[in-house]
């Protein structure tokens, strides 16, 4: 992973594998680098006002949002972000997509501040810390430890 200030902005690239990054790195702007090195941009996260959740757009929706008092489906995947542990994923087989109603307090806090203005198609990732997950307590049953963060991968489905 290479990390490059350019201005006000941080960017990040990954590089493949494969690729040598000897003598192709030098002072040319992230852009010209990256293209160098055959990386691919990764957009960095970014906090949701008033709240300690941190988001972040893997793929660009389009047309309708998902806004408070609508109901979403959605694929969601879920990971403990200090173990790198899946404790839940729609996709897994025997599950479905899972559908509530958008900013009500159905969902844990930072999912349901996380997903406002995801548009249909649109891909998310999110990170919510403990207080606005499943706090102190965690949820054992799920393996989600005391004080665990979440890092959930989302995408919007549908929304009514």
């Amino acid at each position: 992973i290479f990390f490059f200030n350019d201005t006000a902005t941080t960017e990040i690239y990954t590089l493949s594998l494969h690729e040598r990054s000897s003598d192709l790195l030098g002072s040319a702007p992230p852009a010209t680098l990256a293209r160098r090195l055959n990386t691919r941009r990764i957009e960095a996260m970014e906090p949701i006002p008033g709240y300690q959740t941190q988001k972040r757009t893997i793929k660009e929706g389009s047309g309708k949002e998902i806004t408070k008092g609508c109901t979403a489906t959605v694929h969601a995947t879920g990971v403990v972000k200090e173990t790198g542990k899946k404790f839940w994923s729609t996709k897994d087989p025997g599950q479905q997509p899972f559908t509530y109603q958008a900013g009500v307090g159905q969902v844990i806090t930072g999912w349901d501040q996380g997903c406002l203005g995801m548009k249909l198609g649109e891909e998310r990732e999110l990170l919510i810390p403990a207080k606005e997950g499943y706090g102190d307590g965690g949820f054992p049953a799920w393996g989600i430890p005391p004080g665990g963060t979440l890092n959930f991968t989302l995408e919007c489905l549908e929304i009514k």
